[in-house]
């Protein structure tokens, strides 16, 4: 079974969300979310989410391509979730370059440290109607 894996805040699951799951769905044969937590979505986004956590988890359970929706780490470029969930492929959304850099760099470190036995496949999905979806639009920001 291959396993993929996808991060974000998904503060109000949309469209845009539902063809990244798409697309990460296509990799594999089980996709889960990892949720970025409260404190983690307000560094990001410099502003709190209009959803706490919890609720964001129930909105990308629902979904029906998501096997699985988790919480992230608390601190960022910890990736123990990621650790926890072992992945075959990592899905980014097309706006994600600082979390590919910085995902890559861990990577490259776990496999020069004997840490990682397998290599993970990292692939950026491609943007749907990034001037219609893309969260930060639809919230006026």
């Amino acid at each position: 079974m291959k396993r993929v894996i996808i991060f974000g805040i998904f503060d109000g699951v949309h469209d845009g969300h539902r063809d990244l799951f798409r697309q990460a769905r296509e990799l594999g044969d089980e996709l889960v979310v990892i949720v970025g937590r409260d404190e983690i979505a307000e560094k990001l986004k410099g502003k709190k989410p209009k959803y706490a956590e919890d609720e964001r988890i129930r909105l990308v359970q629902r979904e029906p391509l998501v096997d699985n929706a988790i919480l992230g780490d608390r601190e960022l470029s910890a990736y123990t979730m990621l650790e926890q969930c072992n992945p075959d492929v990592v899905c980014l959304g097309y706006d994600q370059d600082e979390l590919e850099e910085d995902l890559r760099r861990w990577l490259a470190l776990r496999l020069a440290q004997g840490k990682q036995d397998k290599s993970i496949q990292i692939y950026r999905a491609k943007p749907y109607r990034e001037s219609t979806f893309h969260s930060s639009l639809i919230q006026g920001s």
